[in-house]
């Protein structure tokens, strides 16, 4: 059985056609052209798939895409809508990119760490992004990388 969903998604309006129990993911991806949001271990495990609904980080590969009617989504496409975020820019710029699979999820996450906290220390930047795995980089270039971004802000974090 399927259902329409009126979906805000990246500040524009959608209506899709998603089957009962659709993942937030799958619209995005599959319905949606969507393509930057990855799919991983589709357990909520790794981050790769980490979208914003009302600023706030989620795995969408468990996400009802039910859930989010009413809601304000966010991906990493929508970050940049306006130009490089600042946080794109510093992940380019310090090669905390490798394979770039978990890339728009980190990048996701850290920018909603900075929209709460424009200047977080080292600590607090590990703990809002340990829900995201990396398998090529280590951590140490992409907490350089959202350092970088919390001092280059121009005010659209």
């Amino acid at each position: 059985m399927s259902h329409p969903l009126r979906l805000t998604v990246n500040d524009g309006e959608y209506l899709v056609i998603a089957a009962a129990g659709a993942y937030l993911l799958d619209v995005l991806r599959d319905d949606l052209g969507l393509q930057g949001t990855k799919e991983a271990c589709a357990e909520g495990e790794c981050g790769s798939c980490t979208v914003l609904i009302d600023g706030e980080p989620v795995d969408s590969c468990i996400y009802f895409a039910a859930q989010a009617t009413g809601k304000r989504i966010t991906t990493v496409e929508g970050l940049g809508r306006n130009g490089a975020h600042p946080v794109q820019r510093a992940f380019a710029a310090l090669g905390a990119v490798q394979c770039g699979f978990c890339t728009p999820g980190f990048v996701v996450a850290a920018a909603a760490l900075l929209q709460r906290s424009p200047n977080p220390g080292v600590d607090e930047i590990r703990e809002a992004l340990a829900g995201n795995l990396c398998r090529c980089t280590g951590y140490n270039n992409i907490v350089a990388a959202v350092l970088a971004a919390a001092g280059s802000q121009d005010g659209d974090a």
